[in-house]
């Protein structure tokens, strides 16, 4: 999942997945434990952002 954070905004805590940031930018890849499923299997993953709420956020998710 990629995430363009604007303004003041932050993404303060995520789970069952690994971000990483540049810029603005923010990507969640696959935990180490959750990377490979077995087909018709599924995950989840979440986050908490912080700061003002300009407009709703873009996200972008594809497999890897």
């Amino acid at each position: 999942m990629t995430r363009t954070l604007s303004g003041y905004q932050s993404t303060s805590q995520v789970w069952n997945g690994m971000p990483s940031a540049s810029g603005s930018t923010v990507t969640v890849a696959n935990a180490g434990y959750n990377g490979a499923l077995p087909g018709g299997d599924r995950t989840t993953f979440g986050f908490t952002a912080t700061g003002p709420i300009c407009s709703p956020p873009t996200l972008t998710c594809a497999p890897v």
